[in-house]
């Protein structure tokens, strides 16, 4: 395969396995705790109920985002052939942007937004990036 296939195929397998953690992780929260006589398939419904949720109900989106960010990050750096830095942050910042959309949409409190958006993708596509480069063969960038 050469170079720039590998890095699209690294970019596109981090992207798809951190969206699987960030989908699985919510889905289990749901199951979890779920919020009495809400549809978390409907958007309206739930941007109405967001003011009166616990903290509690945040742990698991929080998870989705930071975790999955997470494991994106390592899926880019440990694939790519070139530029692990480079791949790893693209992910996270495809899924900051994710995050951001999600937080307009869904606007939960204020603490919430300004923790998931600080620490959820920048900070674990660092940590992804370093993660993924001590798996590959190669030395990374």
């Amino acid at each position: 395969m050469t170079r720039i296939l590998q890095n699209i195929a690294a970019f596109v397998a981090g992207w798809l396995g951190g969206s699987a953690i960030n989908i699985g992780l919510v889905q289990l929260g749901h199951t979890l705790l779920p919020i009495e006589g809400l549809d978390p398939n409907d958007m309206e419904a739930f941007a109405a109920a967001m003011p009166s949720l616990g903290a509690e109900h945040f742990l698991f989106p929080f998870l989705a985002h930071a975790l999955g960010t997470l494991v994106g990050a390592i899926i880019a750096a440990w694939i790519a052939a070139s530029h692990k830095m480079a791949f790893a942050f693209a992910v996270g910042i495809l899924f900051l942007i994710g995050g951001v959309m999600i937080n307009i949409l869904l606007p939960g409190p204020l603490w919430f937004t300004i923790t998931d958006l600080v620490l959820a993708y920048i900070p674990m596509a660092w940590i992804g990036w370093k993660a993924g480069v001590k798996l590959s063969r190669n030395t990374g960038e």
